[in-house]
């Protein structure tokens, strides 16, 4: 067992290049030799790959919520040995998904990069986010500027419905930062506090 192995949580707000990131540790890894599986839940796609808005693409696994994330990936380390984990999207993990990505890490010794929101359009903490906080062994937050529209750092991710900003909802409701049914802006504190989506 590699007792170095670690679970490390990067995360930020829309439009921070999360996915962008993942695809990049992704790549990297590989560049170095090591052997690695892409993992995704709800990809703004709808298909099992991690899609970023400026373009890249990767085939991943898909994983849904009821799904055994540790069944999943052993099955896999049963067939070509794994040295990393890439997870985009983790902030749709569940807290007991979460904690069997720690124990890959521990008892497998295979590192698990995690990237996703910290925080819902309420600005309450994702399970999954609020697990990764709790038990990873390093928690990022996206160097990226991303701005409010007033020019403010952004960092809470509102839903924008009809041109206003949505209080109440499903927790969950997989949009963009673009066009669509379900649109997502980060806003200031001042600003989502206020519901200001925009001048």
């Amino acid at each position: 067992m590699d007792g170095d192995a670690e679970l490390i949580f990067y995360h930020g707000p829309m439009g921070a290049g999360k996915s962008t990131f993942a695809l990049q540790t992704h790549f990297n890894q590989g560049q170095q030799g090591r052997t690695g599986l892409l993992l995704t839940t709800l990809d703004r796609s709808g298909e099992a790959e991690v899609t970023s808005r400026i373009g890249l693409s990767a085939d991943a696994v898909a994983l849904g919520p009821g799904d055994d994330l540790q069944a999943t990936v052993l099955g896999h380390h049963e067939r070509r040995e794994l040295d990393y984990l890439v997870c985009d999207e983790a902030q749709f993990l569940s807290s007991t998904q979460v904690d069997q990505l720690a124990r890959i890490v521990d008892d497998a010794g295979i590192d698990a990069f995690a990237f996703g929101l910290l925080t819902d359009f309420r600005s309450v903490l994702f399970p999954g986010s609020a697990r990764l906080v709790e038990i990873a062994d390093e928690v990022h937050r996206m160097q990226a500027i991303v701005l409010c529209w007033c020019g403010r750092p952004g960092f809470l991710n509102a839903r924008i419905v009809d041109g206003r900003v949505a209080r109440t909802g499903a927790v969950i409701a997989v949009g963009d930062t673009h066009d669509g049914p379900v649109v997502y802006r980060a806003l200031c504190r001042r600003h989502y506090v206020e519901g200001r989506a925009a001048r």
